[in-house]
């Protein structure tokens, strides 16, 4: 059975990176929300190469590189296209030293959570408050951009059940994870039920 949600968490954590590439280069945009980006990416580097045994690498670490793999491109889209979302007297040399400083942040942000923690604890408490963090922000996205075809039903459902995954194997055990797990799935809830709303609103004025 841990194996099972370990595999089914990283199944469709790839399939939701998958989408917001493809979404990406096709709408010349970048799909997650700057600041979880920069802490997963943050997340995916520490947890991918920290003290990395070549000769024994788990399961789970090499879900882990994938997805450092898969928000790489995210962070480049980010880099390549997300100036359009940010104030226009912000030019291109102070943009890119804004996402320096933000991912720096994220990066230092990451690493004291391993100082904290431990390995072990502190990819687990990261990991589940950014994912809280992001449902917010994938709604707060949801409400600032004017594109709804930027924004995947199957990107949606696909977080959901990549955190909810977790959350299951985690929670027996640890009310705290437990606690944020629950949280992330209603917020990832009302996510799913205002973009399917939106997305029904949008194909309604197409339609007429």
């Amino acid at each position: 059975m841990e194996e099972i949600l370990k595999l089914t968490s990283g199944l469709c954590w790839s399939i939701v990176y998958i989408v917001l590439i493809y979404q990406g280069f096709k709408h010349k945009s970048y799909g997650m929300p700057l600041v979880a980006l920069g802490l997963n990416f943050g997340w995916e580097f520490f947890y991918s190469f920290y003290e990395l045994d070549v000769a024994n690498i788990s399961l789970q670490r090499w879900i882990n590189i994938f997805w450092f793999v898969f928000d790489a491109i995210i962070v480049y889209q980010c880099f390549r296209y997300g100036k359009q979302y940010f104030p226009k007297k912000l030019n291109s040399k102070l943009f890119a030293i804004w996402l320096v400083v933000v991912f720096t942040f994220c990066f230092i942000i990451e690493y004291s959570f391993i100082i904290e923690f431990g390995k072990s604890n502190g990819a687990k408490y990261a990991a589940f408050l950014q994912n809280l963090l992001m449902s917010f922000l994938f709604l707060d996205l949801l409400f600032k951009r004017t594109n709804i075809a930027e924004f995947s039903m199957v990107v949606a459902i696909c977080k959901w059940l990549g955190t909810l995954a977790p959350t299951i194997l985690f929670g027996k055990e640890n009310n705290f994870i437990l606690t944020i797990g629950v949280l992330c799935s209603i917020v990832d809830l009302i996510y799913i039920a205002v973009l399917f709303k939106y997305k029904s609103a949008n194909k309604l004025r197409v339609a007429s």
